[in-house]
């Protein structure tokens, strides 16, 4: 038996033995373990798993083992991983510190901040959000004009922040922000950019949350009035946040490619439909079968094609362009099969409340109407469709 055959036989073992039943079913967004402050269990299960993951340094296997990682090699990571996938475990951590921010700060942040950020991230304690979109830059997020004037006074060293930040997916909730701001205006667009920490409990940050289609309230309006953010918190040189931002919305893309292994709340669209294709009239439940088939070939197919990039990734190969593709494919996949599941269920599907619909009714409406999100966090459909145009297929700009 090789190494890696006998790394994967021992970390299925030890998931059989510790991973609890009840966190092996689909997850469903009020059953997420979101790490930081106000770290929350809603039963013991979670509560084991989370701990159990965390002392083994699973919350990122591949992290070095001195920042509360799991000091696996990226092979072996992997092998984690598609273990936990293919026994159904759920994330025991939700926290885009670990997904996104820690992965730029081993490679660029300094020693200070990795030892200030990183080891709290692995022990679940600090949330992080994200500081890009403003009012009038979403996709055109080089247009941003949160500005942060650097100051040296009686306290130190520090950047004066005033602006704003809108689509903050849980501001309410982090204890801290990734955020660019502009450090100098007279520079050009992607330029005079810096990528800055903030905590969220500073004097001058305030959260007004926004109200979804989907009844759910995950996105933020974040204000500064002169927030006071140590120079120590600037990641990678000051007005070159731009480099560091782009090398985290990598990491944001390969996180959301994951939501087919289980990273999101998602279901399983054959189990859902085959009751209501049962009811249905014979010639309708063709078609609907024809297409529900169409769906699971195409996450299929996509699962494999997210083997391969993983595999790229590890051989350290430029993923930039695939992951951008991976990013669109999954999202707008999500939305597909919400579609098809809302169709299959008729005017079930279309369920908000009352009792005359069943929990899974009501929950599947809901998902339906958030996976429009998808689409548009982390970047729109159509900003990786450019993405693909110029770096993949090389296309002129």
């Amino acid at each position: 038996m090789s190494d890696n055959n006998s790394f994967r036989a021992e970390v299925a073992a030890w998931l059989e033995a510790n991973c609890p039943a009840s966190m092996r079913r689909p997850i469903v967004a009020e059953e997420m373990v979101w790490g930081g402050s106000r770290l929350q269990f809603q039963n013991e299960d979670q509560r084991l798993w989370f701990e159990r993951c965390r002392e083994r340094g699973w919350f990122a296997p591949g992290w070095p083992r001195e920042y509360g990682g799991g000091g696996l090699t990226p092979k072996q990571a992997r092998i984690v991983e598609e273990e936990m996938a293919r026994l159904s475990c759920r994330q025991p951590q939700y926290n885009l510190g670990v997904w996104m921010l820690g992965p730029v700060l081993l490679e660029v942040g300094t020693e200070e901040q990795k030892r200030e950020h990183l080891i709290p991230m692995m022990r679940g304690e600090r949330r992080w959000c994200q500081g890009f979109s403003e009012p009038n830059a979403g996709s055109d997020l080089a247009s941003l004009k949160t500005s942060a004037r650097r100051v040296q006074d009686a306290d130190g060293e520090a950047y004066i922040v005033n602006g704003s930040k809108i689509w903050t997916s849980y501001g309410d909730q982090a204890d801290w922000m990734y955020a660019l701001v502009r450090t100098d205006a007279s520079a050009r667009k992607q330029q005079g950019i810096s990528f800055v920490l903030i905590d969220m409990h500073a004097p001058g940050v305030s959260v007004k949350p926004i109200e979804l289609i989907s009844g759910k309230s995950s996105f933020c309006e974040v204000f500064f009035d002169n927030v006071r953010v140590p120079v120590r918190q600037l990641v990678g040189p000051e007005g070159e946040g731009w480099a560091v931002a782009k090398k985290l919305l990598q990491h944001e893309r390969a996180a959301m490619s994951k939501f087919a292994e289980g990273g999101a709340p998602s279901h399983d669209a054959l189990a859902v439909a085959r009751p209501y294709l049962q009811e249905a009239a014979p010639a309708q439940a063709a078609v609907w079968r024809d297409r529900l088939a169409a769906q699971l070939m195409d996450a299929h197919a996509f699962a494999l094609t997210h083997q391969r990039v993983t595999a790229q990734a590890m051989a350290r190969q430029d993923v930039s362009g695939p992951a951008a593709i991976m990013k669109l494919v999954q999202t707008e996949q999500e939305v597909a099969k919400y579609e098809l599941l809302v169709q299959v269920m008729g005017l079930n599907g279309l369920s908000w409340e009352g009792e005359d619909f069943t929990a899974l009714e009501h929950d599947i409406c809901r998902q339906w109407l958030l996976t429009k999100t998808y689409t548009i966090g982390g970047g729109t459909s159509e900003v990786q469709l450019n993405i693909i145009a110029k770096r993949v297929l090389g296309l002129p700009a």
